[in-house]
């Protein structure tokens, strides 16, 4: 698969800009455009639009989508951006727009609902693409698990190996610290409904090869089927044939006759059929 993407990002036969494919391009600018307006307009839009849930449970139901948007300082919106394109653009070329999107959306509003599960009381807003950014870590590293990821631009280290040392990072410190003020289980979410979705998409592909492979056999069996009573009806006609010119139309019974029509016919549709 790896090098499916690399043929299709330098071939040039991708009419998809590599390095900022128009998904991607249109989250970005969504994502700096309500950082840019809350400052602007210094309107706290975290109240109404970050991931409060205590609010969520009290009907505030647009908060896990409306959360994904927001960002709580230039640093934290700079981080996600940067993995959104970092690990975003080599999705969307691989996926498609449509999937890669639909993805996004899945994992980010995931990672809001699991941490309105756990912490159901909480009146701390989350805010942030990040649940979204953790779930396209999970599936670049379940895509492409041998391509080599740079740490701090020095430190090589496969796709695979980095998102369980970054899984593992999480857990332990969203067991750790209960009280933190990063949303630690916001991103396992991400992760997790990821490897839901990407699983689920595995086994409805598993299903359809299998019910494929099933309409192929059984295709397959009437294909046999038939050849077998062709097979069978050319030797009986043969031997009434044989019969015919040996003794004559005559020496055949009006059942004999009626078989011989009958059967010249089925051998006729299914040459026909061919």
């Amino acid at each position: 698969m790896e090098r499916k993407l690399r043929q299709t990002w330098y071939s040039g036969r991708s009419s998809v800009n590599p390095m900022l494919p128009p998904t991607v391009k249109t989250l970005i600018i969504i994502n700096v455009a309500v950082f840019l307006l809350e400052l602007m307009t210094r309107f706290r839009l975290t109240t109404w639009f970050g991931m409060t849930p205590a609010l969520f449970w009290h009907g505030m139901l647009w908060q896990p989508v409306t959360y994904m948007f927001l960002h709580g300082s230039w640093t934290h919106l700079l981080i996600n951006m940067f993995v959104l394109w970092m690990f975003g653009r080599s999705l969307e070329i691989f996926w498609g727009p449509k999937r890669f999107l639909n993805y996004y959306f899945i994992t980010g509003i995931g990672a809001g609902l699991l941490q309105a599960v756990i912490q159901p009381g909480s009146s701390i807003p989350t805010v942030g693409a990040s649940g979204a950014v953790y779930g396209l870590l999970l599936a670049f590293g379940m895509t492409f698990p041998n391509q080599l990821i740079f740490i701090y631009f020095l430190f090589p280290i496969r796709a695979k190996y980095f998102v369980i040392i970054m899984g593992a990072v999480e857990l332990f410190a969203g067991l750790s610290q209960p009280g933190s003020p990063i949303a630690h289980f916001a991103h396992l979410g991400g992760m997790l409904f990821g490897l839901v979705y990407l699983k689920w998409g595995d086994w409805r592909l598993r299903m359809r090869r299998w019910q494929g492979e099933r309409v192929s056999r059984r295709h397959l069996d009437v294909v046999n089927q038939k050849r077998r009573e062709k097979e069978d009806l050319q030797r009986e006609v043969d031997d009434l044939l044989d019969k015919i010119n040996i003794s004559g139309l005559d020496s055949l019974t009006a059942r004999e006759k009626a078989r011989l029509r009958e059967a010249s016919r089925k051998l006729r549709e299914w040459e026909e059929e061919l």
